[in-house]
């Protein structure tokens, strides 16, 4: 189909009554408004002043609607109060034991046994829910052995090197204690096979002395296994 043609529009200019050409008022001294009137066929004047309503309306409204989301999403907390003080409790829990896991350390270093091992034992009895509770009895461990609690030191070592099975320091100190002590040499190598594959440098007493601060008495036992006397 062909466009249409539109027709002019001057038709569509409806005239006012005649003004007069002095004043430019009707003789009546009487103020018209508008000298025409445009008609439209397609949309009368109270349709496009919907539309114009509607048009400055939407954006008032997107912006009160994404404002009130930022706001929603603000407010918004997944957590409940029982949830956000359990939550407090356990963090408060987790700074208390790794503070005494570090005093325990600290007068291991300081070769006071008898104190670390207070320290490592009460972060073992306290806070065994914890898996940093597992590093607290190696350190238990080695002061044990120290203190001349040999028996219950191996047991100790031998529990851990299951739990924290790839940790070399307990399979290093369990082999020393079972050379030294309970003449099982053959354990002993077991255990000591798998510390070295995971670090070498238990093979190194000056290692297990100055840096990670074993007993004497343990450091002794490993000096005997790796010389075989």
């Amino acid at each position: 189909m062909g466009a249409s043609c539109s027709p002019p529009i001057s038709h569509l200019l409806l005239r006012l009554p005649k003004l007069n050409h002095k004043t430019l008022t009707p003789p009546n001294t009487t103020t018209k408004k508008p000298l025409f009137i445009v008609v439209s066929s397609s949309a009368s004047p109270l349709t496009l002043q919907r539309r114009q309503l509607l048009l400055l309306s939407l954006p008032i409204s997107l912006l009160s609607c994404s404002s009130g989301s930022a706001v929603a999403a603000s407010v918004f907390d997944p957590l409940t109060d029982a949830e956000r003080a359990a939550s407090l409790e356990v963090s408060r829990r987790v700074a208390e034991a790794v503070e005494l896991l570090e005093k325990g350390r600290e007068f291991q270093a300081q070769g006071d046994y008898v104190q670390a091992l207070q320290y490592f034992t009460q972060v073992v009895r306290e806070y065994k829910d914890f898996a940093l509770s597992e590093y607290a009895r190696v350190g238990r461990a080695l002061a044990l052995y120290e203190v001349g609690d040999k028996d219950e030191a191996i047991a100790e070592m031998e529990d851990v090197s299951i739990s924290l099975k790839g940790s070399p320091e307990v399979h290093a100190a369990l082999a020393a204690a079972l050379y030294s002590y309970k003449h099982a040499s053959v354990l002993a190598e077991n255990q000591f096979t798998i510390a070295t594959l995971l670090d070498p440098q238990y093979t190194d007493l000056a290692y297990v002395k100055d840096t990670k601060h074993w007993p004497p008495s343990l450091v002794r036992s490993l000096q005997d296994f790796i010389t075989l006397s």
